[in-house]
């Protein structure tokens, strides 16, 4: 952009020179030298925290699916790469066991409620005792427990999507065994169900963020588009400012100041659709600082957005 108005400075000074408005001499050229320092003084350092800019990108969740049950899996249903919807089946586990487990348990446990009625009439004649009755009462409940357990692990067989979205690198294959350890996920979901729009903008610029303030972003897959949004949230933390439990005691790193993530929501607009996690961006926010500065600000978006059609570098 400085680029662009010093241009546009040579043009019309060249023009005065060729029309004899102002002396064709070196004192004249050398105002350009001024032209830029005024630039930069008077809008473009002002610019950096009345308008600030920082790369976008799209987020989503990406979630590893790790089965409540362990056992080698019977089907697998899920296709790689194609879109679902929530509570699709992705793949089965072979229910034998858990089927035998629930049968057991509910031979036991119909047993033990015959014997508890048998026991209730015994008692009510005199011909039993009030402790057969109530041992068998706390036997009936605890298999009513077991049951209720073997049931919904004989449903956790049966591996459904979290939510809308899609599977990607599928490796599962029917007869590989798969744990409930946190550790040995089965597979990758991406949440397709909301997408996260998140900024890096440099920490110096913070104090003029606030949520509500309007943005503009020109994203990279969309060239020619400028979108439109708010700040929704600032995340007050970054990666430098946590401490992670562990057993030594922190180490010295070199001390950066890295910048925060600025959370945006974007207006509705029909080529949201577009938008897929992992596409960038250029986003500016318009603080209340500075006012004068944001049409440049707007006009540079608006020049990358055009530039994103040739442009394939970030």
């Amino acid at each position: 952009m400085i680029v662009f108005l010093t241009l546009i400075y040579v043009g019309v000074l060249a023009l005065l020179v060729k029309m004899k408005i102002v002396p064709n001499k070196p004192g004249t050229w050398l105002s350009i030298i001024a032209w830029v320092v005024v630039l930069f003084v008077a809008l473009f350092i002002p610019m950096q925290w009345g308008a600030p800019a920082g790369p976008v990108r799209i987020l989503t969740y990406s979630v590893q699916i790790i089965p409540n049950v362990s056992g080698p899996v019977s089907k697998v249903i899920v296709e790689p790469n194609q879109p679902m919807k929530k509570g699709s089946i992705l793949f089965e586990i072979d229910d034998t066991l858990f089927k035998s487990s629930v049968s057991a348990i509910k031979a036991q446990l119909e047993y033990q409620e015959k014997r508890l009625q048998q026991f209730k009439k015994l008692a009510s004649s005199n011909a039993g005792t009030r402790f057969q009755v109530e041992e068998t009462q706390a036997q009936v409940d605890r298999l009513k427990a077991e049951f209720a357990a073997a049931e919904w692990n004989l449903q956790e067989t049966v591996i459904r999507a979290p939510s809308d979205g899609f599977v990607t690198t599928l490796a599962l294959r029917p007869g590989q065994r798969v744990t409930n350890m946190p550790f040995m996920p089965a597979m990758t979901f991406i949440d397709t169900s909301k997408k996260l729009v998140g900024a890096q903008i440099h920490q110096i610029y913070l104090r003029h963020l606030k949520v509500g303030q309007p943005v503009e972003i020109a994203f990279k897959a969309v060239p020619g588009r400028v979108f439109s949004g708010k700040v929704e949230t600032v995340i007050e933390v970054s990666s430098q400012g946590q401490v992670v439990i562990s057993g030594t005691v922190m180490p010295t790193q070199q001390v950066q100041a890295e910048p925060f993530f600025v959370r945006i929501e974007l207006d509705e607009d029909p080529m949201l659709k577009q938008l897929k996690p992992g596409m960038v961006g250029t986003t500016a926010i318009y603080t209340e600082s500075v006012g004068a500065t944001h049409i440049i600000r707007k006009v540079m978006i608006r020049m990358e957005a055009i530039i994103n059609y040739v442009n394939p570098m970030l």
